[in-house]
């Protein structure tokens, strides 16, 4: 992997998915090492994000890195007019590796093309997030002790949810079961079904989050994102769709863990946080592993 840009999750396969994951578990054991010294990590979100980039640059700084770049695009030259492509360009010259969010779609793909030095997605628009989706097959793994023959649900905003749509293909991988919670506006995309199709692996889709609480092994939930509608009435149709609550939890099985990409709005009350099904805060920590492995890799340290 030395080297190489992580955009989209089918960039690595199934033996790399598990190389990061294993390297995550020797981090989460010591995360304070100087890998990293001699190496500096440029973030660049131009699009607001709390966990994914304070997890990346506490990631990068546990291991003696450098972290340099904007939380903001407004406190940038793209205030500016300045390119996308003449921003990756000049940032390359002062990094190791790139982390970048952008609203576009496509966007992190371009980036590295033009990069020389590796680019991580840290989400682009509606298509992938696939270092959430390493984090979440992590977490998945801690709490089942596998990842094989799972029920996974996914629960809420599976059209606009980038974070779905590349753990879904990366459960692929791992003989799944799918279980698609959503209203009907915001179902998985036909692509993304397809490629549960073409793996002759099995997803059933449902209105009610009640018809999945008694199979799941795992409930993803995922807010409803109010910043990819283009028509606030449409937003406000489904925005409470579903709420997930303590009570609604009695019969789910004893396994069963609750994780969610956050940030929630209300979609998980605050009574489930203290149940034993609640893993979506540790899943958060989690990420700075995760993210600690994949800099590691990719820069050929590990």
């Amino acid at each position: 992997m030395k080297n190489r840009s992580l955009v989209s999750i089918n960039d690595y396969t199934k033996e790399e998915y598990l190389k990061i994951l294993d390297l995550a578990e020797e981090f989460e054991k010591q995360p304070k090492q100087n890998l990293l010294e001699k190496y500096v990590v440029a973030t660049l979100f131009f699009e607001p994000s709390t966990r994914t980039r304070l997890s990346f640059e506490s990631a990068a700084s546990q291991l003696g890195a450098k972290v340099i770049g904007f939380s903001d695009a407004t406190n940038s030259s793209v205030s500016k007019g300045e390119s996308l492509k003449d921003t990756i360009m000049t940032v390359a010259n002062y990094s190791d590796i790139i982390v970048m969010r952008h609203p576009r779609e496509g966007s992190a793909r371009f980036a590295s093309e033009v990069s020389k030095v590796p680019i991580i997605n840290a989400g682009d628009g509606g298509n992938q997030h696939p270092t959430q989706c390493l984090l979440d097959m992590y977490s998945i793994r801690k709490t089942q002790g596998n990842l094989d023959n799972l029920n996974v649900a996914f629960v809420g905003d599976l059209k606009y949810g980038r974070t779905v749509h590349s753990l879904v293909m990366a459960m692929c991988n791992f003989q799944t079961t799918f279980h698609l919670v959503s209203p009907i506006e915001l179902k998985l995309p036909s692509y993304v079904k397809m490629h549960i199709k073409n793996n002759n692996l099995n997803y059933f889709q449902y209105t009610d989050l009640m018809d999945v609480m008694e199979t799941a092994d795992i409930i993803y939930m995922t807010r409803i994102q109010r910043e990819r509608f283009s028509d606030p009435i449409e937003y406000e149709k489904v925005k409470n769709a579903y709420i997930l609550s303590a009570d609604m939890l009695t019969n789910c099985k004893p396994n069963m863990r609750i994780l969610h990409p956050l940030p929630r709005v209300n979609e998980i009350t605050v009574d489930v946080d203290s149940t034993n099904q609640a893993y979506y805060f540790k899943q958060a920590l989690n990420g700075v592993y995760v993210r600690q492995a994949l800099l590691a890799s990719i820069l050929g340290v590990k």
